[in-house]
């Protein structure tokens, strides 16, 4: 009789561990192929979504477009591209990742001439890459922001092209890795996107503006993956990005609003 409390207690557990079953809700996410220049905006853009969607993961791969182009094409899993220029989304829509006509300009943005903070080459202009002994650092060819800066670089008489890219010492992956060689001085100058000097480096380099003429405007598009395995959540980011809201975010990490040619 002393081990009835016993029994009546484990039945009791064994009850109810075979009640109805209450299956946790598993967490809804996707996943973000972003450009590098994308980050801090997007880190933003993904937490105030996740907060207003409650379960909702945001996964955010940041890289050079053309890198994530190729992992794209290469089968990679992801619900949303948004990339630097068109060049790199055309890409991802030849392989087949993503259906022609969804892509969406969302953002634009455009180049700086950025030198260490002490500027010891004493650079005050675009010409003055051309001067000897220049140290400049560029992105690797086939990354968006290193057509751009090709595309600057073509605006200048022949001899100043052929000179400035003689002072060429080494060549990026993507922007963030220039910005944080001039910010650590080693090199004299740098173009980046103007949204890559954001607040925590600002005081670490010196932006040398590029007049109207010479800059270019760096067009942003985002588009989802044909094969995204939440495809309705991410269109809910695409029309969270484009909201009045998600362009405040772009706003003030640097972006403009997008430009339609």
């Amino acid at each position: 009789m002393k081990s009835k409390p016993f029994i009546f207690g484990l039945l009791a557990i064994l009850l109810a561990s075979c009640g109805p079953n209450r299956p946790t809700a598993a967490p809804k996410e996707i996943t973000v192929f972003a450009a590098a220049s994308l980050t801090d905006a997007f880190n933003e853009l993904a937490e105030t979504f996740e907060a207003q969607h409650d379960g909702v993961r945001i996964l955010l791969n940041f890289a050079g477009s053309s890198q994530l182009a190729a992992q794209l094409r290469e089968g990679a899993v992801a619900d949303l591209f948004a990339s630097a220029n068109p060049a790199q989304m055309q890409t991802a829509v030849e392989a087949g990742r993503i259906a022609a006509g969804s892509e969406t300009l969302f953002v634009a943005n455009q180049l700086t001439l950025i030198v260490p903070v002490d500027n010891p080459a004493g650079i005050v202009a675009l010409e003055d890459l051309a001067q000897p002994g220049v140290q400049l650092i560029l992105a690797v060819e086939g990354v968006p922001v290193r057509q751009y800066s090709d595309d600057i670089v073509a605006s200048l008489p022949a001899e100043f092209q052929s000179r400035i890219y003689g002072n060429l010492v080494s060549e990026e992956d993507n922007v963030r890795q220039i910005v944080a060689k001039i910010a650590l001085g080693e090199a004299d100058a740098g173009l980046v996107y103007t949204s890559d000097v954001t607040p925590d480096i600002a005081s670490q380099v010196q932006k040398i503006p590029i007049p109207a003429a010479q800059n270019v405007v760096a067009s942003y598009l985002i588009a989802p993956l044909a094969d995204a395995p939440s495809p309705e959540l991410a269109q809910a980011f695409i029309a969270f990005v484009l909201s009045d809201e998600g362009q405040a975010i772009l706003g003030k990490w640097g972006f403009d609003p997008p430009r339609l040619n």
